[in-house]
């Protein structure tokens, strides 16, 4: 028997939830997606997604009507789900109700709908008592998070997190090696397709979400799905043709194929993850574009470099990803406080391996997709402490007061940007 799209979606969450173990959904939505009829698809990437994202408040809300916490995980998906379309959707009530205690019967726990019916039912009786209780709560961010962020960002703090609740958008990057960014949206609009150009040189940005094949040409090659602000990076590199160039965490590979749509250089894209490399590939070969693809290590270079300098490094770090919960709104449920003191080590080795690495007058692009100063300008001052040869080149928007460029999540992912050059001759 197929399972409903409540009991996948349950399924899905309820993998995200555990303390000890938590896996991505990243990890857990594939098979599940391949389980779902075709036309549930857009709703069970709804359910799952908003749940996650709204799951720290929709808790809160649950706490004083459990006589204890719920213990087992899919019981927890299953009340959060009904919470979830009963406050956030369009869903009619009834419907909820009905579809989510059946979920339970799918997933072979039939003497757990007399709770979840009776939960969801007082929720309906006493949603302002319920909801004004759980107020402190309403931000959906993990404490240590919201405590962070406070600390780092305290007049951004309360806009950052509103925005990571949000449903993002769906922003384009137009090849500009097969045509010019405003051609193509008139292509897009002749097909009926809902889009308006962004204030950058490639991108649109898409009203609504649509199967990507629907694209003029996309499998051609002509377009990408990257971010507004990821689409700063290439340009802060100021490439030049015949350069020889970097991307030392390049999976998936947007941003070294936005380099190569740029300027005719010399790419070498590393990535430590053979599997996430295939997809670094697989984005070059639809774009019709080449790079020297390589497993290694960025923090070796005696294991992968071959001794000559590079006139443009991209450091795309590892990192947080607290600026993109939006678009994965897990990360709430699977970074931890000692992940920042990990990532910040580690940013910190590739920022010193990789520096010798770079040509006197060369240019280093240090990014993340981090919200957090510990791995963004608190890294790089320490940094450049620590190298008297580096310096920080101003970026357009950035505050002078701080090394680099702070991105805040909105309309866009929230991002950071430091551009160091190397001094000497």
């Amino acid at each position: 028997m197929s399972l409903s799209v409540r009991a996948l979606a349950a399924a899905a969450l309820a993998d995200m939830l555990h303390d000890k173990s938590p896996m991505s959904l990243q990890q857990t939505l594939p098979p599940i997606m391949q389980a779902c009829l075709p036309r549930d698809r857009g709703l069970l990437m709804e359910l799952v997604h908003g749940t996650a994202r709204q799951g720290l408040y929709l808790q809160a809300i649950l706490k004083p009507m459990l006589q204890k916490p719920a213990t087992d995980m899919k019981l927890q998906a299953l009340l959060m789900l009904g919470l979830y379309q009963l406050m956030f959707t369009r869903i009619p009530a009834h419907a909820a109700l009905q579809e989510t205690v059946g979920a339970a019967r799918d997933l072979d726990m039939p003497g757990l709908t007399g709770l979840i019916n009776a939960v969801l039912r007082r929720f309906q009786r006493e949603s302002d008592t319920l909801i004004a209780a759980a107020q402190t709560e309403i931000h959906a961010h993990p404490r240590w998070l919201v405590d962070t962020l406070r600390r780092d960002w305290p007049e951004q703090s309360e806009s950052m997190m509103a925005a990571n609740n949000q449903i993002p958008g769906l922003t384009l990057r137009v090849n500009l090696r097969h045509v010019s960014r405003d051609a193509y949206l008139d292509m897009m609009l002749a097909q009926g397709l809902a889009a308006r150009a962004l204030d950058t040189p490639q991108g649109i940005a898409l009203d609504e979400g649509l199967d990507l094949t629907k694209l003029p040409h996309f499998t051609d090659g002509w377009v990408s799905i990257q971010d507004a602000h990821a689409q700063r990076a290439a340009y802060e590199l100021r490439l030049q043709p015949g350069q020889r160039v970097l991307d030392a965490c390049a999976a998936p590979g947007g941003k070294a194929a936005h380099i190569l749509e740029l300027a005719d250089v010399n790419l070498l894209a590393l990535d430590h993850d053979i599997h996430r490399l295939q997809r670094v590939e697989e984005n070059l070969t639809r774009l019709q574009l080449t790079a020297e693809l390589r497993q290694a290590d960025a923090r070796d270079p005696d294991s992968w470099w071959d001794g000559q300098p590079f006139d443009r490094i991209l450091l795309d770090a590892p990192c947080s990803g607290t600026g993109v919960i939006r678009r994965h709104p897990d990360i709430k449920w699977l970074r931890r406080p000692r992940d920042i003191i990990a990532n910040a080590r580690v940013q910190r080795e590739l920022l010193d391996k990789l520096w010798p690495l770079l040509a006197p007058g060369g240019l280093m692009l240090y990014a993340t997709c981090s919200l957090l100063r510990e791995e963004n300008d608190l890294c790089i001052s320490r940094f450049l402490h620590d190298h008297a040869d580096a310096q920080c080149l101003p970026l357009e928007g950035a505050d002078p007061s701080f090394p680099g460029l702070q991105l805040f999540p909105g309309p866009h992912d929230g991002f950071y940007y430091a551009l160091l050059q190397r001094q000497g001759a």
